[in-house]
């Protein structure tokens, strides 16, 4: 019989029956903590006896100070290993900067129509999916080879409609991971009360900094309230800084139409705020501009996948010369000839408008 806070499926129950290694994803937050607690309480009752550890995805710059902190404490209590695992090509902040890196090649190369976005997105998470999900994945199976294992992590459906959905337990395509949601449904008191019972201590972010959430110190998700509160703490300036740096080399906000560099202007030098300015109405003739293109025009896999009739064609020639002469200051002229040149369309009559 599962403890009230544990949510378990036949799956699981078997899995630790023939105790199977349990790996509790921490980054520091409240949900990793109580989902960490609840699970040893309910492997304790049952008397699983197989290996337990704890894994924490190190996303870099991006963490708050005291998360690492928070989960060997976390460890101790539990008297179990903290395995900490992190992208060898650096952490988040490096890869924002890589992407828009690469995105200027690709455009350069034409390998996309548009400028693509360096920042992940609610809708393209690729920090979570390439900086957590990935690395701890293949960080388990090398660790448990050959063996089944169940990954654990602190969802709960109250969070939002999306995970209001998700099951209790699931396996990946080779049926080798389970990830498990023990506290799913649980509700943030009971969370905050297993956390408190615990006799354990939360994450400065929430009581200290009024923070509603803990991820990264600056998170595509946060609201204002908790980019603002984030903003209040020293420890989070040169990150800010350097974010705000990426938006306006880029010319694209951190949150959609929400710009970082609107959060906390008086961190910023008075040259970052001018060319913050700047990049923001750049990214409003970038809007403009590419508002020329139209869908059947956009990349899509295979790209292209017809010849571009010659009024497309001198669309894309004419956006792409304004782009790169007004919003990246680059030579030009033997860009737009090899799009041309690409898409069929006689060079002489690209206009330059």
């Amino acid at each position: 019989m599962a403890l009230l806070e544990t949510a378990v499926t036949g799956d699981v129950e078997k899995l630790v029956a023939e105790n199977s290694p349990i790996a509790i994803g921490v980054p520091g937050g409240k949900d990793s903590q109580a989902a960490a607690i609840a699970t040893f309480k309910y492997l304790n009752t049952v008397g699983h006896t197989g290996p337990r550890i704890l894994i924490h995805a190190d996303l870099g710059s991006v963490e708050w100070d005291d998360s690492l902190r928070i989960c060997e404490e976390l460890a101790h209590h539990l008297e179990c290993d903290l395995v900490v695992v992190r992208r060898n090509a650096g952490g988040l902040m490096e890869r924002w900067e890589s992407r828009w890196l690469s995105s200027q090649t690709r455009y350069q190369t034409l390998s996309t129509v548009t400028l693509v976005p360096c920042w992940s997105t609610p809708a393209m998470r690729f920090c979570t999916s390439e900086l957590k999900t990935h690395i701890i994945m293949a960080g388990l199976k090398r660790r448990f080879r050959g063996q089944k294992i169940l990954n654990v992590i602190g969802v709960r459906r109250e969070e939002s409609a999306a995970r209001a959905r998700m099951s209790i337990a699931d396996p990946d395509a080779g049926r080798q991971v389970w990830t498990w949601r023990p506290i799913i449904e649980l509700t943030s008191v009971g969370v905050f009360a297993l956390i408190d019972d615990a006799g354990l201590a939360l994450h400065p972010a929430y009581r200290v900094h009024g923070m509603s959430r803990v991820s990264c110190r600056y998170c595509i998700m946060s609201n204002m309230a908790d980019l603002t509160a984030a903003s209040a703490v020293p420890e989070s300036h040169a990150l800010y800084r350097r974010m705000v740096q990426l938006e306006i080399e880029s010319g694209f906000a951190f949150q959609g139409s929400r710009w970082l560099g609107d959060v906390a202007p008086h961190l910023l030098t008075p040259e970052m705020r001018a060319a913050h300015a700047a990049a923001k109405e750049k990214a409003a003739r970038r809007v403009l501009i590419e508002k020329r293109v139209t869908k059947p025009m956009l990349y899509v896999k295979g790209w292209p996948l017809r010849m571009l009739t010659d009024d497309e064609a001198s669309i894309l020639a004419g956006v792409r010369r304004k782009l790169l002469f007004d919003v990246t200051h680059s030579a030009v002229d033997h860009r737009i000839h090899s799009v041309a040149e690409l898409l069929g369309y006689r060079v002489s009559t690209v206009q330059r408008d």
